[in-house]
């Protein structure tokens, strides 16, 4: 049987978003369209920002987040680029533009109950028959992994950033 999959990267790990870029690259190798959106990363240079312009006839990305926050005051702005994010990817989902479409640190939106849980299960059970979507993040919430076709939990077993080795440029970023 063939058909679109919802995939989940999720869990405590490094990886999610590397691997959804490897499932990314492996589509554009077969000429598939394919679509990245990021929601919560910011404008900041990443290699796969960079390196997404070699591909422009088969990869779209859009950083639609405002960059990660630890401070509750200014919330507003990044719930409200949430929600328009999802109002755009929604769009996209149900366009049939894209064979694959990673929706990047996906799992904060309901984890935080920022869009309706609801909404996102129904567009996501009723998108068009071909589209794959692969959805990232930590704790992956019941409601998506309950439709999910497949479901990784990317587990830390050790982190140099324990060691204080910090964020590197080719590695993190």
């Amino acid at each position: 049987m063939k058909k679109g999959l919802l995939m989940i990267n999720t869990g405590n790990g490094k990886g999610k978003t590397t691997a959804a870029l490897g499932l990314i690259f492996r589509a554009i190798g077969h000429d598939y369209r394919a679509c990245l959106i990021q929601f919560i990363k910011g404008t900041r240079i990443s290699g796969e920002l960079v390196a997404s312009d070699r591909f422009k006839d088969l990869l779209d990305v859009y950083v639609l987040g405002e960059g990660f926050t630890w401070n509750p005051k200014g919330m507003a702005t990044h719930v409200e680029a949430a929600r328009k994010g999802w109002s755009f990817a929604k769009g996209l989902i149900l366009s049939s533009s894209y064979r694959l479409i990673v929706l990047d640190e996906f799992t904060y939106l309901l984890r935080y109950d920022v869009i309706d849980k609801c909404e996102v299960q129904d567009v996501l059970f009723n998108r068009p028959e071909g589209t794959h979507i692969m959805i990232t993040g930590r704790d992956a919430p019941e409601c998506l992994v309950e439709i999910a076709d497949m479901v990784t939990d990317m587990k830390a077993v050790r982190h140099h950033f324990d060691f204080g080795v910090t964020a590197q440029c080719g590695i993190e970023f």
